[in-house]
């Protein structure tokens, strides 16, 4: 958060209690404030005693606290704003001016977001509450050359035709960051938002409870009359769940999107939102995709689908204190546009090489650190026996290779093969080339990998 950031905020929140904006006195108090100035600095740039910026700051300070139930003094003043900026909850507040409007106001990373809510009924006007909960939410530092990809979730979103969207990608791919900005450009859209991780993951008797007491909804003692709860709330509000890390419930060392038993029940989940109707929004986010996410006709079924691919932006590396920024996208492809791949060897370059990206293109060798090692272990240790032997077997390719001379060299069934073939993709672990003849090539840094553990 930047000073323009919280100055724009105080006003928001001071002028939707008040119905006035900050004076310029007020603003420079502010300013001054965050940036850790004395009164007697902020008086001398006003032009005015210090006496006079004291009682401002007095009266601003009072009706901060006021507004955000919150002891505000200006030994404080940027502690707390950086605190709430931290929790990522919104803050509401009862307009005085508006008759009976709350506004809720959210602190995003580079933004501040506003979301107004009014409803009318029997021609009087009520408030309808609005309950956001983005705590396991990533706060978004930097977000790249990902536009289009933004554009089609909104889109999707913005349709009553749509209501389970899944967003599917290798790790590192920026799926969360995708998700994570539209939730902060479009808050105001949606009166229920909560994020919630699965990488440590509950029964869905658990997450619902959870998902119900979010809205103040006490959560019937049965799972259907739980589930149905849940359904009619999706009915009657304009909700936006997030569930990120899904390939935690799938089974390891099996094909790709098998459900463990003990969560067995989401599969049956899923389902039900894209085929309940609803004005609400479920979005999936998973290294792994499984049958729920996807439909033969996106036309006919309320299911969408959005697979990211390496992202080639020269963006990425501005802030790694790399050199010899001619050489950047050469790195960049040669680490398939992963950012996390790229965030472990920027700082491999930064200690080894003294950040010169052209003496480490000069080994001549894709190296795998061992941050990057680690991750790809957890990857491999969930391939099924099958994807581990297709796997070992297309390492011994350099280049793509067609699906008939890759299974002519495996001792496999052409159902296990071909479940294999396509289980690895679900995982986005091969790439599928349309030449003349269909090619599959392995990633090639999961291939370097491979080879590091299993032939040296």
């Amino acid at each position: 958060m930047n000073v323009n950031e919280v100055v724009k905020f105080v006003d928001q929140i001071v002028f939707d209690k008040t119905g006035k904006h900050l004076d310029d006195i007020q603003t420079a108090v502010v300013e001054g404030t965050w940036q850790r100035k004395t009164y007697d600095d902020i008086a001398q740039e006003c032009k005015v005693t210090k006496n006079h910026v004291g009682d401002i700051g007095a009266e601003l300070w009072q009706l901060l606290s006021q507004i955000l139930e919150e002891d505000i003094k200006k030994n404080n003043f940027r502690s707390t704003f950086e605190r709430l900026q931290t929790t990522s909850l919104p803050i509401i507040i009862q307009n005085n001016n508006k008759q009976n409007n709350y506004h809720s106001f959210y602190f995003g990373s580079s933004n501040i977001y506003q979301a107004n809510k009014n409803s009318q009924e029997n021609n009087q006007h009520q408030s309808e509450p609005i309950y956001y909960d983005l705590t396991l939410a990533p706060q978004i530092i930097e977000f790249y050359n990902r536009e289009s990809e933004l554009q089609d979730i909104y889109n999707w979103a913005s349709t009553q035709s749509t209501s389970l969207i899944s967003v599917l990608g290798l790790f590192g791919i920026g799926k969360t960051t995708l998700v994570k900005r539209f939730v902060d450009l479009y808050l105001e859209q949606f009166e229920v938002i909560i994020w919630r991780s699965l990488k440590h993951p509950k029964s869905l008797n658990l997450l619902i409870d959870d998902l119900l007491n979010i809205c103040q909804l006490e959560a019937k003692a049965d799972i259907s009359d739980k589930l149905k709860q849940f359904y009619n709330l999706l009915t009657e509000k304009r909700c936006l769940i997030i569930l990120d890390d899904i390939h935690h419930i799938f089974v390891k060392s099996e094909f790709a999107g098998r459900y463990q038993s003990q969560y067995q029940d989401y599969q049956n989940f899923f389902t039900m939102i894209a085929k309940i109707k609803h004005q609400s929004i479920v979005i999936l986010i998973s290294q792994e995709k499984c049958a729920e996410m996807e439909s033969l006709d996106e036309e006919l079924y309320p299911i969408k689908l959005l697979e990211l691919s390496a992202l080639y932006d020269e963006e990425i590396l501005k802030n790694t204190v790399l050199k010899d920024e001619g050489n950047w996208l050469k790195l960049i492809e040669l680490y398939e546009g992963n950012l996390r791949y790229l965030k472990s060897i920027a700082s491999s370059i930064k200690n080894v090489f003294d950040g010169k990206v052209s003496e480490f293109l000069a080994e001549n060798e894709l190296i795998i650190t061992k941050d990057i090692r680690f991750s790809l272990s957890q990857v491999f240790n969930r391939l099924s026996p099958i994807e581990q032997k297709i796997t070992l077997e297309l390492c011994k390719f350099a280049q793509a290779v067609s699906r008939e001379d890759l299974k002519a060299t495996l001792n496999l069934s052409s159902s296990d093969f071909i479940n294999g073939l396509e289980s690895l993709q679900q995982r986005y672990l091969i790439e599928k080339i349309k030449n003349d003849k269909i090619m599959f090539k392995l990633s090639p840094v999961f291939r370097q990998y491979v080879i590091n553990i299993c032939y040296r």
